[in-house]
Order: C-alpha cells, then sequence, then structure tokens
C-alpha cells in the first residue's frame, strides 16, 4: 500500500449530508480500477465488489473513507433498531448469491446493502450473513458513557426515551449539547463475534433531515448510527469518549485513538469501495 493510499490528502471538506447530494459524480470516479478488483473479488466469496455507501465522513488521519451508517427505525415502544434489507439472490459476476439489498430505499432511489458493511472482517460474522435470524433491534454494550452505564446492562435494547436530554447532554469533553450517543451492537445475540455499532440523537441531524430525502428515510427522531468501525485498521473509535481527541482537534468528532483517525458525524458523505466477499 502506497502512503498516498494510507494517508490520502484532507479534501478539507465539512458538511453535512452534500455527499449525498452530489453522490451521482462520485459514482464515475475509479470505475475501471473497482471493476479490474471485482473480477478476483467474486472468485474468492459470496458476494462484494465495487459499492457505493453513505458513512460518516473521514476528515484526518489514516483511515481511507468514512464508516458506514446504519438506516434506523424506532418502534411504537420506543426502542431503536436497525433496518436490514430483504434477502435477494442476484447474479454477480456470473454466480447467483444471496444478498440483503433493497434497490430503492423507502423511495429514495438509494441502494441499500449489506455490502456496505462488508470490510474489516465483519463479512464472515455470523450477523452478516443475509438469512441471520434478528430481531435487528440494537443492544447496549458494556457502556461507554457514564448515563448509558447507569441506565442499561449489557443486552438491553436501547430506547429512545433515555435520550431526552440530547439537546443538552455533555460529559466534559468537546462541546456539550451536540447530541446523547450510545454505543452497543447489532444482529449479534447469541454469536461469537458482535458486530459494534454507534448511535447518536441530534438537534443537527433532526434539521438535516428535513431537507434531504435519504437522511430523512435512513434517520428518525434525530437518532443517527453507524458501523462503528475505524476503515484503516478496524479498530472501534468512539464520539467524546477520550479527552485525548481535542490533540487532533476531534472533541467534537468520532476519534480512534489507534491510529488518529478522525470521522465527522455531522456530515454524511457517499464513498466508492470495494466490499470484500462472505467467505464460502
Amino acid at each position: 500500500m502506497s502512503d498516498s493510499d494510507k494517508y490520502p490528502a484532507d479534501s478539507g471538506r465539512r458538511r453535512f449530508v452534500k455527499g449525498v447530494v452530489g453522490g451521482a459524480t462520485l459514482a464515475g470516479v475509479g470505475t475501471t480500477g473497482a471493476a479490474a478488483v471485482n473480477t478476483a473479488t467474486f472468485s474468492s466469496g459470496k458476494g462484494g465488489g465495487s459499492t457505493q455507501a453513505y458513512a460518516i465522513e473521514n476528515t484526518a488521519g489514516p483511515a481511507p473513507r468514512g464508516m458506514p451508517i446504519i438506516p434506523i427505525e424506532i418502534d411504537g415502544d420506543g426502542f431503536i433498531k436497525g433496518i436490514w434489507p430483504e434477502t435477494q439472490t442476484l447474479s454477480q459476476g456470473g454466480v447467483e448469491v444471496q444478498l440483503a439489498q433493497v434497490d430503492d430505499f423507502k423511495g429514495t432511489g438509494i441502494t441499500y446493502s449489506q455490502d456496505w458493511f462488508q470490510y474489516c472482517g465483519v463479512q464472515s460474522y455470523e450477523g452478516l450473513q443475509p438469512d441471520f435470524d434478528s430481531d435487528n433491534y440494537f443492544r447496549s454494550d458494556a457502556g461507554k458513557y457514564d448515563w448509558q452505564q447507569e441506565t442499561y446492562s449489557s443486552g438491553d435494547k436501547l430506547n429512545i426515551a433515555d435520550f431526552d436530554d440530547y439537546a443538552e447532554w455533555g460529559n466534559d469533553i468537546g462541546q456539550a449539547g451536540l447530541g446523547k450517543p450510545a454505543t452497543g451492537t447489532w444482529r449479534s445475540q447469541d454469536v461469537e463475534n458482535v458486530i459494534p455499532i454507534q448511535v447518536l440523537r441530534s438537534k443537527r441531524i433532526e434539521k438535516a433531515a428535513q431537507d434531504n430525502d435519504f437522511l430523512a428515510a435512513a434517520t428518525d427522531q434525530g437518532v443517527l448510527a453507524w458501523l462503528n468501525k475505524c476503515t484503516h485498521f478496524c479498530c472501534v473509535p468512539g464520539y467524546k469518549q477520550s479527552s485525548d481527541a481535542a490533540k487532533f482537534n476531534a472533541e467534537d468528532g468520532v476519534y480512534c485513538q489507534c491510529h488518529q483517525s478522525v470521522y465527522d458525524p455531522f456530515s454524511i458523505v457517499q464513498t466508492l469501495f470495494t466490499a470484500l466477499p462472505r467467505p464460502e
């Protein structure tokens, strides 16, 4: 891997969902190279290949791209769940594969697929099998925040009512009032490998969703979620979890302590990458 691949130039872009609006332009970038990679990808497993995902933007550090968001919905009792697409049988590279994918997500024209999450080894996790039996609710892990440890036991479903103070919440890291976070797992009950997620409820997310069809479809009541695996070396970053983040101007972003990658949860962009195939 070249240095330019490991440490891409800082684009200076810090915006919320402008990448969604301009995503069609990105789709044509690097298409020839991606197709060449796909030929090898299809032969080594199930699915994978050139993928356009929506992600919280990587703004600093060695991570090559953002972390993919997980579209969510909130049920009648206030519990938060990730949306899992229906399983289809598709032909990819001349091979029929089972893939959880919806081609027109909630009428937005966006293809939402499990391919968004097939990197960093997650493609081999039980929870990412298209037909894995799960209710798709987000469940608390041990908790990275004091409020979460006081409210939940590990395995409890996250509930919107516990985020009621999201417009004021703070923990002495960065600016208070930007949003209230929690950490947890998704599609990971009774399995060895858990899928780590992070959720954030924010007024800024609520406002942005009013002006963008995809974000309105992928969030609910100001709640945004993403797969919490750094795209650099697969560490688990955190939003307002480390006082060291301030050294890298990341106190109000998502910061990975392993190698100082930084992500902006208030900037949703479209990313083009090669999703790894699920093992045979």
